[in-house]
């Protein structure tokens, strides 16, 4: 039993030379190519415009900001409904 177990496990001998460090990286990564990749830089967004008397940040939101922006929304949904 013990021998059939070992046996199992057991590499198979082979005689096999050493590979070259180019064929094991092309069969590791595949061939190299001589295509050359370049990528360009995608251009910024163009900014866009704000709404009037809306803080550009949050941190420049105030308190009267805030109660105009407050109003204004209530405004726009009083005549939406309407």
């Amino acid at each position: 039993m013990l021998t059939w177990l070992r046996s199992l496990f057991r590499r198979q001998r082979q005689d096999t030379s050493p590979i070259r460090e180019e064929d094991a990286y092309a069969h590791s990564y595949g061939d190299r190519s001589g295509e050359i990749l370049s990528i360009a830089p995608v251009p910024e967004p163009e900014p866009q415009e704000e709404p009037t008397g809306a803080p550009s940040r949050t941190g420049d939101l105030t308190g009267e900001l805030l109660r105009r922006a407050f109003e204004a929304k209530l405004d726009a949904r009083g005549k939406a409904t309407a």
